[in-house]
């Protein structure tokens, strides 16, 4: 099995420069935010940020492709950063700390693309997240003061704490119903928001979340997090990874009825 270990740490020099620049913004009274084509909004410090990493990745890894959420696509080849310089970018112009950088390193194999890489940086809650494959998945201030994080071994949906962003989204595509009907079998339902949930299924603290429309930006390095942690991340419709426009991540013992419920199974 290939060692990701020079690129993780790699990662952890990207997110060190990305939360330097966004914990310099952040709560600023001058930040200047923009509305994009989409309609969501853009800071000056998503910007910055990921100019920071693309530099940095331009002179570590200049053979590389490199996607991210403000500056599109660039270079190609077998080995893809996938870079969303804050994650949660609304909570963040409203001063919620709830964001994050997130940084993956997706390779093209055999099989076809897979993450290998993650991390998860929330500056302002003062909490990382990352993985490699086959090293799995940890907690911690830096690489040298680390926890290692396992999902949760909840077997029964009415045990389950159920995370997720918002109703937005889910009865455009029809599943409204079942996200409901969902929510009202589980033991506990919070809107926690973006990257965290994922997070939390990762450290055991949450059982399953579900969005029903996302970027790859906003999935690849929470699936890695999630499959490292022993979980399972796939699209609503059952697909394994980050890749489909969507996401479902359990502990893997609830996944199948997740699925059922939000239309993929």
């Amino acid at each position: 099995m290939p060692d990701y270990t020079d690129d993780l740490r790699l990662a952890h020099v990207l997110a060190d420069a990305a939360d330097a620049a966004t914990m310099a913004r952040f709560r600023a009274l001058d930040l200047k935010v923009e509305t994009k084509p989409d309609l969501t909004p853009v800071s000056e410090a998503d910007k910055e940020a990921e100019e920071l990493i693309r530099g940095q990745l331009a002179r570590a890894r200049p053979r590389d492709a490199v996607l991210g959420e403000e500056y599109g696509s660039e270079g190609g080849g077998p080995r893809r950063w996938i870079v969303d310089p804050i994650d949660g970018t609304k909570n963040y112009v409203r001063g919620v700390p709830v964001w994050a950088t997130l940084i993956a390193l997706v390779v093209r194999g055999e099989q076809g693309d897979e993450g290998v890489v993650g991390v998860v940086s929330a500056p302002a809650l003062g909490r990382r997240w990352w993985a490699a494959k086959g090293a799995g998945a940890y907690t911690g201030r830096s690489l040298s003061s680390a926890s290692r994080i396992r999902v949760s071994q909840v077997g029964r949906l009415e045990d389950a704490s159920f995370g997720y962003s918002s109703l937005t989204g889910w009865d455009e595509l029809g599943r409204l119903d079942g996200f409901l009907h969902l929510s009202r079998t589980c033991w506990r339902t919070r809107g926690y928001g973006d990257f965290w949930p994922y997070m939390m299924v990762a450290e055991g603290s949450v059982d399953i979340c579900a969005e029903p429309e996302l970027s790859l930006w906003d999935m690849a390095a929470n699936d890695v997090i999630v499959r490292e942690a022993g979980g399972r991340f796939t699209s609503l419709e059952g697909v394994a990874g980050p890749f489909g426009g969507n996401a479902a991540a359990s502990n893997g013992l609830l996944h199948e009825e997740l699925l059922g419920y939000l239309g993929g199974a």
